[in-house]
């Protein structure tokens, strides 16, 4: 113990054990995920394993969601403070949710890919139209890929039907029985698939849409008027996070791979085109900004082209 009667070992532990020697308890949040397979979501099961949500005084209670539209559901029934979701999700607020996007989380989507079984006639993307795809839920993030995918193949927004079928074991059994041609899966869930010999990964999304945010941070309109700070913190401690995901690929890929539930190789195959798409900073583009709003009337979420302002707030990160 030194003269001052604070040990080395304390000095070291930093704001985590100031938290706890002085008796203050962090200020706990809910936080949802729209899904519970997502690399760049399992940042946040990865921060309260390496204490980074402690070091802004911030204990973090995490609920995983089948889905954009339930988490933006969570949010109009009050149940969340915080959340991560699709960069189309921001389109509800437009529509009366609670809760907009404060910063950029995630750009083109590097981490999306198309799963087909092994003995689908579906050989490459081109094969899949007039198909039917599954997707999470309606205009969640799959979805919206799905129909771009369409589009940029000439065939109409319609060109693919499109089929919300909820998290990857009902997508997969719903391929094994036929009733399904294809799903979109982050890349994990393709390769984990893939590994298990149960399916093939067909093409993935990370050259068809340069300019786009596929995940961003969302806080409700309650916490960003009642408690700036907060969102502040709750920021400051993301961007630790995705520091730390640059930095330390081995423990991510761990703490990833438990998290999803996958294998260590399936994380380390992924590693390097997901950690490309993350943002350190949270600015929002504006190109990809308006990208997302064009397609919120394709996706039904709104029926008109929101203004930025009904979507995201730039009070915590900028836009340009």
């Amino acid at each position: 113990m030194n003269a001052t009667g604070i040990s080395r070992r304390a000095v070291l532990a930093g704001p985590l054990a100031f938290v706890t020697a002085t008796g203050f308890a962090a200020d706990k949040v809910r936080v949802g995920k729209a899904i519970t397979s997502s690399f760049p979501f399992s940042g946040l099961d990865l921060g309260k394993e390496q204490g980074i949500w402690a070091t802004e005084g911030l204990d973090v209670e995490i609920i995983a969601f089948a889905g954009d539209g339930r988490l933006q559901q969570a949010f109009g029934a009050g149940g969340l403070d915080f959340g991560v979701g699709s960069g189309p999700g921001m389109g509800y607020a437009a529509k009366g949710v609670p809760a907009r996007a404060v910063a950029a989380l995630a750009n083109e989507p590097r981490n999306m890919a198309i799963l087909v079984t092994n003995n689908s006639p579906v050989k490459t993307v081109a094969d899949l139209k007039g198909r039917n795809v599954g997707v999470t839920t309606a205009g969640a993030l799959t979805d919206w890929l799905t129909r771009r995918l369409a589009v940029d193949h000439g065939w109409g927004p319609d060109g693919i039907e499109v089929v919300p079928l909820g998290e990857t074991r009902a997508r997969l059994a719903a391929m094994k029985s036929g009733e399904l041609a294809a799903s979109v899966n982050s890349i994990e869930e393709a390769l984990a698939v893939q590994e298990r010999g149960e399916g093939r990964m067909i093409g993935t999304f990370g050259e068809a849409v340069p300019d786009f945010h596929t995940h961003v941070i969302f806080a409700s309109d309650a916490m960003i008027k009642t408690s700036p700070e907060t969102v502040r913190r709750f920021l400051r401690a993301w961007f630790k996070v995705a520091a730390f995901m640059r930095d330390n690929k081995a423990a991510t890929i761990k703490s990833v791979a438990k998290t999803m539930g996958v294998t260590e190789t399936v994380v380390a195959v992924a590693y390097d085109e997901e950690i490309r798409m993350l943002s350190f900073d949270g600015v929002f583009s504006a190109k990809a900004v308006d990208v997302i709003r064009a397609s919120l009337k394709d996706l039904g979420i709104v029926d008109f082209k929101p203004e930025v302002n009904q979507m995201l707030t730039t009070e915590f990160s900028a836009i340009r």
